[in-house]
């Protein structure tokens, strides 16, 4: 795994020295503005991931994340995932922090696993026999966030800001299920829960 790890970083340094300056500053914006890890949410047992700001406000936020559940957890799965959210309320703590109350998002996620495909098999299901794809999962999310000024927290660390959320999920498959069911299933049954740490950079 380190020898992968180092020809990627040399081909990023070789690549870094063969663009011109001003085609790299035109793609800064791919450089991200946070890090970010996830524990359990729909996205792998343990996530780790990128995230990137949007608007002028910066209350939207694009994250992309590998996770992975363990054999030991269920079966071994490889899960990648692209999630947008965006924080309409927030509430300031003086000049140290703020709290993101609600947060309404979506993401997909599509599974890497052998026994899981984009499609039904249609030689063995008719076209319209199952309306969902076995890998690829849209979700809808309603997450939670406490924000901390890591710049006057803990200075010299090198962070922005450091923040710590829950985000409570269900997916299409889910919610069609609890509406077809409400008397035997609960919304408890259907969401599932998410812990996660961002590093604002």
């Amino acid at each position: 795994m380190s020898g992968y790890l180092s020809k990627i970083y040399g081909l990023l340094l070789f690549s870094g020295l063969l663009i011109p300056k001003t085609q790299a500053q035109k793609l800064r914006f791919l450089v991200p503005d946070a890090a970010v890890v996830q524990f359990a949410g729909s996205i792998g047992y343990l996530s780790g991931g990128i995230g990137y700001d949007l608007f002028k406000n910066q209350r939207g936020s694009l994250d992309f994340s590998y996770g992975y559940v363990p054999k030991s957890k269920g079966g071994e799965l490889n899960i990648v995932t692209a999630k947008f959210a965006y924080r309409p309320l927030v509430i300031k703590l003086k000049d140290w922090g703020k709290i993101y109350p609600i947060n309404p998002g979506f993401f997909a996620t599509y599974t890497f696993q052998k026994d899981l495909s984009f499609i039904f098999n249609r030689t063995r299901y008719a076209k319209d026999y199952y309306y969902w794809s076995e890998a690829l999962r849209p979700h809808l999310s309603f997450s939670n966030e406490v924000e901390l000024d890591a710049r006057k927290l803990i200075p010299g660390s090198g962070f922005k800001a450091i923040s710590v959320y829950t985000e409570f999920n269900t997916n299409d498959y889910y919610l069609i299920n609890y509406l077809q069911n409400t008397s035997t299933l609960s919304l408890p049954d259907v969401f599932q829960l998410g812990l996660g740490l961002k590093l604002k950079f």
